[in-house]
Formats: structure tokens, C-alpha cells, sequence
């Protein structure tokens, strides 16, 4: 674990999904002397399984959820701001059906609401007749359409969105470290003061100390005998399929009542291929092992063609599939749906501060909300980072990336025809953006494993050839890396039973 300094740390974080990178990447920004420890990789849970969306939880208002939809507005202009090379501007088109859950009436009324809550910060929503509802999105069903709406929200690449927070975080000072798990914690009279370290691939271990830490592992615990995961916050399992997007035909965004159950879903495009979802179901799986069951995709391809009635979607269609696991704070009732999206920061008899729920949204508020628990636990004054106005880091991801495909024509060939990924994506995501293994680059420092039927099986040795260099892999560690990333795709795009 080469980088560590040898004094003590104000504060550890345990978890490197968006929330855990954002506090790492918030509290360096005040000059506390920060650690952050990822068992895996940034963004390998659910911070990388996400709908990829930056959005003001219009659907949130149905539940009166009024706090939480004016935080996430006010989030996705902040992002649009710090991260255009990440966030993107996403025009969604609301199509309305005779006899909808939510007529013309309800949906004017909430955009109308959404908008003022936007305080004119948003590009103004506009309602459609049922023609010009055909006219922005012609493959939907006209049957029954009466009208529907324009709005505006985001778009975003979830994963590199939570590794841009771990290289601020580590630009800012912090110590960032991925792929080593936190095997115990350590106490001093009853109180957390550290931790021991277990590299994944070495097995090397270190003990750090630190006045503060955050548990950040989502619907996880840490069980501070052992250094297990042992005690899971209850979770809502969120499930994804992606299918060839001139199946659909969808030109922007497509919000969707479901014909089953009236849920709100979405069919979002991405490149080449559209992505539908999400369910919303209680779940006591591992997030390591979730994965999508059958009766999940059956539930996303009925609601999709309930709307786009040409494209007689099948399970054939369906390019790739995966869940990810909300951690929601609080929620005894059966349905997830109506739980919120706030979040919970709790602070434990040891001193550890822990915090379950919120969203990819408005992670950067949560973020400082917990720097300010943590500086309040080192008795210092809290003193906000300027997290809403420096920007991320990656706009230069495309040139640096032409450079290399320039520079090193071996780079520049595609992986996969019909992509636009190349060595130099891998080389990059080695060399800028933190990635120690194939997954790492395949699944999430480009989408290249939800983009193809195998999930990238075919090309890992070409892959494995390509980093080996940079990550002074021989013949044996190559084959091992091949070997793991084979395991994580068959349990990540898995089809079973639940």
C-alpha cells in the first residue's frame, strides 16, 4: 500500500461509492488530513448500477417528498455546473394515455409545481398535444395517447462520476485507496481510532489511526469485531435491462407509467442502446451478488411495450441486465416505492458516523452535511469547502484520449466493432482514473460490459494485454485478472432466480 503517510489521520472513510468519495473529496477540501478505503473498486456497488440520471425527483412529489426535490434541483444545476463533462442536460418526454394514473391534469399540475421549485433555474417545461407528442418521439403507441409533456433533467456516467470524486479527493490531499478492505477496526477505550488494512491482491496489511470514522458502505455495516459486513441495513433492489435502442426507436428520454403496477420508470437512451428501468423490490441479497431474476426483466419489457407496441420486446432483445441495491434509510412498509430518498447520518457508541440512503444526486450536499458531523466530532468550527464551484476533474478525458490513440496507433483500434472504445480507453483509465483491474475498466471506467452480449468475455485477454504493461502484470497475474473478471460479469449480469 505504497502513498500512506505514517501520521495519524483525521478522518477515515470506509466506502468508495459516490457518497464515500464525496465526503473524501469534501473534507480535504477543508484541510482535514483525510484516508479512503474502497474494498473494491469506486463505484462497484450500487454507485455503478444506477439509471444514470441527475434529476429533480419529479416522481418524488407524489409522495410529498417537497425537501428532497428542491435539494435535488438545486444538485443537478450545481453538477451541470462543476462536471459538463459528466452531467448532461437530458430532455424527457412524458407521453399521456386515456385512463393514466397520472392524467393531463395531475402532470401539468406537478410540472407546474417542479418548475417553481426550480426558482428559474430550469429550461421551462412545455406541455404537447398528442401529435406533437408523436412528432419528438414517433415509435410510441398512438392508441389512446391524449398528450403529454417536456421537461428537463440530467444525464451522467455514474461510476466515473464517483472516481472524479476519489481524484479530487486525492488532488485536495486525501489518501485514496482502492481494492484493500478494512479487515478490523480498531478501539482505544471503547472508542474507533483506526483501522487494519488488507490489500485484496497482495494480502498485505497496515494499521492506520484516525480521530473519525465515517461508515460509508451503504446497506452494509461494518461489524467492528470482525471487519465483516456482517449487519445490512434493509435494501431495495433496483433492476436495469439494456436493449438495442433501434428496438425501441426512443430519441431522448421517455418517462413511463408502468401498465403493471403504475410504477414511474424511464427509457433512457445510451449511445447505441436504450436502457429500461427500474423495479423497485425489497431485497435481503448480498450486494456482491445481486442480480437480476426473470420475473424482473418480464416486468421491464411488459411495461416497455405497453408503450412502444412495434418493438414486441422479448427477453431475446435484452443485451445485458443488472441490479444494484438502494440503501434506504428508515422503511418498514411493503412498499419500497414510497420510502424516502432522504438519508440518515447516525452516530454510534464508538464514535463511528454512519450513513445510509440518499441518491446519486444530491450526494454532494450529503456529503457536506457529514464533514460538518465530523468536524463537529473533532471540535473544530465548521468551515464549508467550496465543493459547489471547483470542478471535477476529467475534461480533458477525450483529448488526453485522441492524444494516445494518436501518439500509439496500437491504441487506437476498437475493441469491439460497432464501439467506440479502444486500448487507449484502458490505458487512460490506468493511468488517470485509478483502475487496478479488468473490470475496473471494462465495467466501469467504460460501459463496454453492458454493451455487449458477452459483457466483454471475448476481448478480456486482449484487454489484459493491452494494461499489463502499465500495471506490471506477468503471464500468471494476467491470467488471474482474466479469471476474476470472468467471475465478476457472471455474478453482476447473472440471470436467476432472486
Amino acid at each position: 500500500m505504497p502513498g500512506i503517510s505514517e501520521e495519524r489521520f483525521d478522518l477515515l472513510v470506509v466506502g468508495g461509492g459516490i457518497t464515500g468519495c464525496g465526503v473524501a473529496r469534501d473534507a480535504a477540501m477543508r484541510g482535514l488530513r483525510v484516508a479512503i478505503v474502497e474494498r473494491d473498486d469506486f463505484a462497484s456497488g450500487t454507485s455503478g448500477r444506477s439509471s444514470r440520471l441527475v434529476h429533480g425527483g419529479i416522481r418524488y412529489l407524489e409522495h410529498a417528498q417537497f425537501h428532497l426535490v428542491r435539494e435535488s434541483i438545486r444538485e443537478r444545476e450545481t453538477l451541470l455546473r462543476i462536471a459538463p463533462h459528466l452531467v448532461k442536460p437530458l430532455a424527457f418526454t412524458w407521453p399521456i394515455y386515456r385512463g393514466a394514473r397520472v392524467g393531463k391534469l395531475k402532470l401539468a399540475a406537478g410540472l407546474f409545481l417542479y418548475q417553481l421549485m426550480a426558482l428559474g433555474k430550469s429550461r421551462r417545461h412545455a406541455t404537447l398535444t398528442a401529435a406533437e407528442t408523436l412528432e419528438r418521439e414517433p415509435a410510441l403507441g398512438s392508441s389512446g395517447l391524449t398528450g403529454g409533456a417536456v421537461y428537463y433533467d440530467a444525464c451522467t456516467d455514474d461510476a466515473r462520476l464517483t472516481v472524479a470524486n476519489a481524484i479530487a479527493a486525492e488532488q485536495s490531499g486525501a489518501w485514496v485507496v482502492s481494492h484493500t478492505r478494512v479487515s478490523e477496526i480498531t478501539f482505544d477505550k471503547g472508542k474507533a481510532a483506526g483501522a487494519l488494512l488488507t490489500a485484496q491482491h497482495t494480502g498485505e496489511t497496515r494499521e492506520i489511526r484516525a480521530r473519525v470514522i465515517v461508515n460509508a458502505t451503504g446497506v452494509w455495516q461494518n461489524d467492528a469485531a470482525d471487519g465483516e459486513r456482517a449487519n445490512r441495513h434493509r435494501g431495495s433492489k433496483g433492476v436495469h435491462i439494456e436493449v438495442p435502442r433501434e428496438r425501441i426507436g426512443n430519441r431522448d428520454a421517455i418517462t413511463l407509467i408502468s401498465a403493471v403496477d403504475g410504477r414511474v420508470m424511464f427509457c433512457l437512451p445510451a449511445g447505441h442502446h436504450a436502457i429500461i428501468g427500474t423495479t423497485d423490490t425489497w431485497t435481503d441479497a448480498p450486494p456482491e451478488a445481486v442480480h437480476a431474476a426473470p420475473e424482473d426483466i418480464g416486468y421491464l419489457l411488459q411495461s416497455a411495450n405497453a408503450y412502444f407496441p412495434r418493438a414486441q420486446l422479448t427477453a431475446q432483445d435484452v443485451v445485458s441486465a443488472w441490479a444494484g441495491i438502494r440503501p434506504l434509510a428508515g422503511g418498514t412498509t411493503s412498499n419500497p416505492t414510497a420510502v424516502s430518498r432522504e438519508h440518515s447520518i447516525i452516530s454510534d457508541e464508538s464514535g463511528i458516523i454512519h450513513v445510509t440512503g440518499g441518491k446519486l444526486t444530491t450526494y454532494r450536499s450529503m456529503a457536506a452535511e457529514i464533514v460538518d458531523r465530523v468536524q463537529g466530532a473533532l471540535d473544530q468550527k465548521v468551515q464549508r469547502a467550496a465543493t459547489d464551484s471547483v470542478e471535477l476533474p476529467g475534461a480533458d478525458r477525450a483529448d488526453e484520449i485522441a492524444r494516445l490513440q494518436h501518439n500509439e496507433r496500437q491504441l487506437s483500434q476498437s475493441l469491439v466493432d460497432g464501439l467506440s472504445y479502444t486500448g487507449a480507453h484502458l490505458a487512460y483509465g490506468v493511468e488517470r482514473e485509478k483502475a487496478q483491474t479488468l473490470s475496473d475498466l471494462l465495467i466501469r471506467r467504460t460501459h463496454l460490459a453492458f454493451e455487449t452480449r458477452d459483457h466483454g468475455k471475448s476481448i478480456a485477454g486482449r484487454a489484459a494485454q493491452i494494461v499489463a504493461p502499465l500495471l506490471h502484470w506477468d503471464e500468471q497475474t494476467k491470467i488471474a485478472r482474466i479469471r476474476e473478471f470472468e467471475q465478476d460479469i457472471g455474478r453482476m449480469f447473472a440471470i436467476g432466480e432472486s
